[in-house]
């Protein structure tokens, strides 16, 4: 027994080791190297600054290009909050329809919604069909993109968590006089909520750290997303290492909050299904 504690001890010991050093490690280098001048930064050094410029460097980086910045945070919150509350909506209702009602179209629904996860996207042919559609460098046909790209994944989360509740709740809420839309939205989608929670911080972190994305299917400065303005700091004839890791440390912020926060539900939507069924 004491043995066996030991052992749990060290392997526990390894993993934390490993976690810090795979994840606090880079970003106390984007800290560092963010809060150093342009001459410090140049050495791309591990090291403490000789002049704390962190402040100086995040004003900057906001003020650049005329607040670029602020408005590519304003794009990438309205894109991900929009493309989140869809997926959720459209992931929960067909994941429900596929579990609950069977018939011989389950089996081709299935086959597209795996698809959809092993499929590479092809982008030329993508923004040919949203250049037939005027959507091509729009916020809607972005959406369309990102709602589109994740809805795959979604579906499953939902369909294996329905699969763990009673269908004798359908059948007393039928009795009771509820129609299919106060059925799902009032019985079903409350008790979704560890799925969807899930769903929201895992998708939400996906869409605003997305780049190649935006990159092909919205293009120009009125769209800009966070990710976009790391090119305003590098080039091939200036690197502004000190403005670029402020704006990654910027851009890292959000996601990190949310999976701070998070983390417990995470874990319990991904693994709920399979624990109640």
């Amino acid at each position: 027994m004491k043995h066996e504690r030991r052992r749990s001890w060290i392997v526990g010991i390894i993993a934390i080791l490993a976690s810090i050093v795979i994840f606090l490690v880079p970003f106390a280098f984007i800290f560092l190297t963010a809060s150093k001048t342009v001459k410090d930064a140049a050495d791309l050094a591990f090291t403490l600054p000789t002049e704390w410029a962190l402040f100086e460097n995040i004003s900057t980086v906001l003020q650049t290009n005329q607040f670029v910045v602020l408005r590519a945070f304003i794009n990438s919150i309205t894109l991900t909050v929009t493309s989140v509350i869809i997926m959720v909506v459209l992931a929960a209702m067909a994941g429900y329809i596929l579990d609950r009602r069977k018939s011989r179209w389950n089996a081709i629904a299935n086959f597209f919604v795996l698809a959809g996860l092993i499929v590479p996207p092809a982008v030329v042919p993508t923004i040919w069909v949203m250049q037939m559609l005027g959507l091509f460098k729009t916020m809607p046909g972005m959406i369309l993109i990102e709602v589109t790209f994740g809805l795959s994944f979604c579906i499953l989360l939902f369909k294996s968590f329905v699969s763990s509740i009673p269908r004798e709740l359908d059948e007393a809420a039928i009795v009771d006089g509820a129609g299919p839309l106060r059925l799902f939205f009032s019985v079903i989608l409350p008790l979704l909520k560890p799925v969807v929670v899930t769903v929201i911080v895992v998708q939400a972190v996906f869409v605003f750290n997305d780049f190649a994305g935006p990159l092909y299917f919205l293009p120009g400065n009125e769209g800009v997303t966070v990710q976009l303005t790391l090119y305003n700091f590098q080039s091939q004839t200036l690197n502004q290492w000190n403005l670029l890791f402020a704006d990654i440390l910027l851009i890292t912020i959000p996601p990190l909050v949310m999976y701070m926060f998070f983390n417990r539900q995470i874990v319990a939507g991904m693994t709920s299904g399979a624990v109640k069924g």
